[in-house]
């Protein structure tokens, strides 16, 4: 039977060619007082920067490094006003679609075979879930917890013994699309985890002992249109009402002081934060499963990138959670360890003082819910690749901060009752 597409719909379909980034630039500038703060700001209302880092413009401050991409038609007069104004500045990357060429640098081992070297699309990680489930069925099984606005399942990987309920770790990866490195290591957790059962002596003991809930892709749409239409997109791919701006910023969704941060309330913005909390499908079916499981789960980790980062509560106020210095004791020890296997030095702090302001995170939402070990890595690099990052830095960086997650799982079991 021929299968018949609307014309329409193969016009549509055909209109959106993926977009290209040539000799796109990416910008790193650090302001030395205000008055250079508010040049940045001013720059970004009559030109279209993307911020890579802070999130957004309303985050520029003095002595932050600022790290923004540019098309190459704007990049002369960017360049001329940083210059007019004596900014001091770095072009990290000169041409943005060559890096985007440039990061998939690892052969595939064996074709057919899943690699945790490479990054993957969602076909694959989708077909990678089954076969973990066929490979491990006594400690694999998936969970469809939801779908999202385009119908694409959202799954949930439970790693430990089946039907008993112990203390759990929930943790979940790509909830900005563009942010590849992090579902890599989601994934790269599920294989050594089960790899390692039975032979790694820290493994063998948290695996008796807990269960891991994995979310390896949040933002499955926003993750896709990656792939295919356009590498540097972030947010999901909802549509939004009076606006043809598509996609909230999954992490400004959470009702955790949301919208309490100005600035996060157009639909255009990187990091639009919803018509209302939990508004959009996928912050709901996460929000609802670990309500569902709160008695069991003890510590929150989500994953993104970059800057290399831990970070704990809160973002959307200076106030320190009560148990402080128990949360900065793990980071502390957590970013010690990761730096043992290849020096990669990372800092660690509450995410208001340490990265920028933010409302409406996962990370504070899971603490404020009662989860009272909650954190947010900020994977590779510190802004070389941003979130380009080679795939020949997929193992280093998986391998280095499973030695942080292990060590906080650790740390867990013998703590929380």
């Amino acid at each position: 039977m021929k299968l018949i597409l609307p014309m329409s719909l193969i016009a549509t379909t055909l209109a959106i060619a993926p977009v290209r980034f040539d000799r796109e630039k990416v910008f790193r500038v650090k302001p030395q007082d205000e008055k250079q703060a508010e040049i940045i700001k001013d720059l970004a209302k009559t030109n279209e920067l993307d911020f890579w880092y802070p999130s957004a413009t309303h985050h520029v401050a003095a002595n932050m490094t600022v790290d923004f991409r540019v098309s190459e038609k704007e990049s002369q007069a960017i360049q001329s006003a940083l210059d007019q104004n004596n900014m001091h500045y770095e072009i990290l990357i000169h041409d943005l679609q060559k890096e985007i060429e440039k990061q998939f640098d690892v052969k595939e081992d064996i074709p057919g075979r899943h690699s945790y070297a490479k990054y993957n699309n969602w076909e694959k990680i989708v077909a990678w879930t089954e076969k973990m489930m066929d490979k491990h069925p006594e400690m694999v099984s998936r969970i469809k917890i939801g779908s999202t606005v385009e119908n694409n399942p959202l799954y949930v990987l439970k790693i430990g013994k089946k039907n008993e309920r112990r203390k759990a770790i929930f943790m979940d990866c790509g909830i900005h699309a563009r942010e590849w490195v992090s579902p890599a290591f989601c994934q790269w957790f599920v294989y050594q985890a089960t790899k390692t059962y039975g032979r790694n002596k820290i493994m063998t003991k948290l695996l008796d002992r807990m269960n891991f809930y994995i979310l390896p892709v949040f933002n499955v749409d926003g993750y896709i249109w990656s792939w295919t239409k356009n590498r540097m997109w972030r947010k999901n791919r909802s549509k939004n009402q009076n606006s043809k701006c598509i996609g909230t910023d999954l992490n400004r969704n959470f009702n955790a002081s949301w919208n309490s941060i100005s600035n996060t309330n157009n639909p255009c913005a990187e990091n639009y934060r919803g018509s209302a909390p939990e508004s959009e499908k996928e912050t709901k079916a996460v929000t609802d499963f670990i309500r569902s499981h709160l008695n069991e789960i003890k510590v929150y980790i989500t994953f993104h990138s970059y800057s290399q980062m831990l970070l704990f509560p809160y973002g959307y106020t200076s106030k320190l959670p009560p148990n402080h210095d128990v949360l900065a004791k793990v980071a502390k020890i957590g970013t010690d360890v990761l730096s043992t296997r290849y020096e990669t030095r990372y800092i660690y702090g509450p995410i208001k003082s340490t990265i920028y302001p933010t409302s409406g995170s996962s990370l504070d939402w899971a603490y404020d819910l009662g989860i009272k070990h909650t954190f947010a890595f900020e994977l590779r690099d510190k802004g070389k690749y941003g979130f380009l990052l080679p795939e020949s830095q997929i193992k280093p960086t998986c391998r280095e901060t499973m030695l942080a997650v292990k060590f906080i799982a650790k740390y867990i079991l013998k703590h929380t009752s």
